[in-house]
This record gives structure tokens, C-alpha cells and sequence, in this order.
């Protein structure tokens, strides 16, 4: 998982409030799969743009696919597909930023990673999802 200057624990949402750039990070918790795939997915906001990440390593030995989503109000989302490599070294994958003027509360993101083998049959290894902001709307 990510390390930095800043300290890092396993429990929900607790990245530090800020990242290196200064973006606020509103993140779930580090989540780890017996196949040897970990992740942690944040929800990023910054200067009036928000976007998802997802901090993972992937020690299955094998290429993983990754989908990393982030959901906004109105049904707004913002797909992207990841290619995890097959080593134990740190990675992320970002959405692109959009524009988020009065960044909202009720913004999600999710990171899914799937084993080998066709789309409709590779097994799901592992979902991480940031935290809702307290008291976001449903």
C-alpha cells in the first residue's frame, strides 16, 4: 500500500486527509484478498475536480484486470480499466479529474480485480470501495 511521510493504517478512511499534492483523499479501507491481491480506494478532490484512485499491489503472480469506477450524483460515472502487473511492487490507477464545482458529499468510487480467463467467467478476487462522506445523501 501507498507509503509515505505520512502514516498509513488498515482501518476505514484513514489515508491521511491529504495527499502530497494537497487533495483531499476520502478513502475505504485496505482490503485484502487470500489470492494475494490488496487495494484501497479513495474518492480525490481538489480545486474544484474529483477523481477516484486506487492503491494496490498484486502478488498473485499472475496479470490481473482491474475496473476502477467512480460514481457521482445523477448517475454520473466515470470508468476506467486497469492492467495490474504481475509483481509485488506497489502501483495506482486514477480515473481522469472531472469537474466537481461544490465537490459533492455523495461521490463513490470502487476498484474490482479479476483473475484470468474470459470476462464473463474470470473470478472476482477483490472489491474496494471508499468511504460515503458522513452525512452524503443517498
Amino acid at each position: 500500500m501507498p507509503k509515505s511521510p505520512s502514516k498509513t493504517s488498515t482501518e476505514a478512511g484513514s489515508l491521511p486527509e491529504f495527499d502530497r499534492t494537497g487533495a483531499v483523499a476520502r478513502c475505504g479501507p485496505e482490503l485484502v484478498a487470500p489470492e494475494g491481491v490488496e487495494a484501497q480506494t479513495c474518492v480525490m478532490t481538489q480545486d474544484g475536480e474529483t477523481w477516484a484512485r486506487t492503491y494496490y499491489r498484486n502478488a498473485t503472480g499472475e496479470e490481473l484486470r482491474s475496473v476502477l469506477t467512480l460514481m457521482g450524483p445523477a448517475g454520473r460515472t466515470v470508468e476506467l480499466h486497469c492492467a495490474p502487473a504481475a509483481h509485488d511492487e506497489p502501483g495506482l490507477c486514477e480515473t481522469p479529474r472531472i469537474p466537481s464545482p461544490g465537490a459533492s458529499r455523495s461521490t463513490t468510487a470502487v476498484a474490482e480485480f479479476l483473475g484470468e480467463g474470459p470476462v464473463d467467467e474470470a473470478p472476482l478476487l477483490l472489491r474496494a470501495g471508499s468511504e460515503r462522506a458522513p452525512g452524503a445523501e443517498d
